[in-house]
């Protein structure tokens, strides 16, 4: 178990602002409960949180290294790393009415309310109404683009806008209610986070002398690759940057083509000749 913070998000101390901030975007997406099953994810979350909410904060990180994380954490009130938490993506209500409903268990903030801060989802922290949750189901192209969805909610029409790269399990919040947002599974890519994998399938003339392949793409255009000689079933062509972009970002994902040789059922005289001289 890590004795402190840093090693929390796994970095030095003398880690800058923005590698502390890329080491807590990579374990928080792990971590988060709705996309995490573990047992355990929920204190994890939890803790992830806690590390970069101190280590972000110049004047917190300032006082941490001065007084040492036992001295620090003692101060918040209970055990920081552990005790029991409400998770307000379990509840269709947050019933609190006087603001933070984690604020007075250890001393730190709503863990999902970072989160949602960070990543550009929900407005910023102060005295909370009960939320109503609804759920909002688009299709797998619409969360690669983003889209603007006009909905009945509580009565009222409502223009839920959607950033690009949504994924299922993130949650849109208004001043009144909230939005889980649920994404299709799309017909042609696998989607981890903001990565994709497409299967493709490879002759094995291809696979064995290399060649010119187009590949789909997220842009409906498709992709030329170069098929090197020799290419192994299974082995994979990573496409930097073609993946889905992070929501409120420049950023993107990657694509991973897995090349998928095709063995023909049946072959010609000759054919065989060909395989069995290749085989010699």
């Amino acid at each position: 178990m890590a004795s402190n913070y840093y090693e929390v998000l796994g970095v030095s101390k003398s880690a800058s602002a923005a590698e502390i901030k890329s080491a807590y975007r990579k374990l928080a997406l792990k971590w988060h409960p709705d996309r995490n099953k573990d047992a355990g994810a929920e204190a994890k979350f939890k803790e992830i949180n806690q590390a970069y909410e101190v280590l972000s904060d110049t004047s917190k990180k300032q006082t941490y290294d001065q007084v040492g994380h036992t001295n620090f954490t003692d101060r918040g009130g209970n055990n920081a790393s552990g005790g029991a938490y409400g998770n307000p993506f379990t509840y269709t209500y947050t019933t609190s009415s006087s603001g933070n409903p984690f604020e007075g268990v250890d001393g730190f903030s709503d863990p999902f309310e970072i989160f949602e801060q960070f990543f550009g989802f929900g407005n910023s922290r102060g005295n909370r109404r009960p939320h109503q949750v609804y759920q909002l189901t688009i299709s797998f192209d619409e969360a690669v683009t983003g889209i603007e969805k006009t909905v009945q909610i509580e009565g009222q029409t409502k223009t839920i806008k959607i950033p690009a790269g949504i994924d299922s399990g993130n949650r849109i919040r208004f001043s009144d209610f909230d939005v889980m947002i649920n994404v299709a599974k799309s017909d042609i890519f696998k989607r981890e986070r903001q990565d994709i994998y497409v299967e493709f399938p490879l002759s094995i003339t291809t696979a064995v002398l290399g060649g010119v392949v187009t590949v789909p793409s997220l842009d409906g255009g498709g992709v030329q690759i170069k098929v090197k000689p020799g290419t192994q079933p299974n082995s994979a062509l990573r496409l930097a940057g073609k993946g889905l972009p992070y929501p409120n970002s420049k950023r993107r994902g990657d694509e991973y083509v897995i090349f998928k040789v095709k063995i023909p059922e049946k072959v010609t005289g000759r054919q065989k000749q060909i395989l069995e001289e290749l085989d010699a």
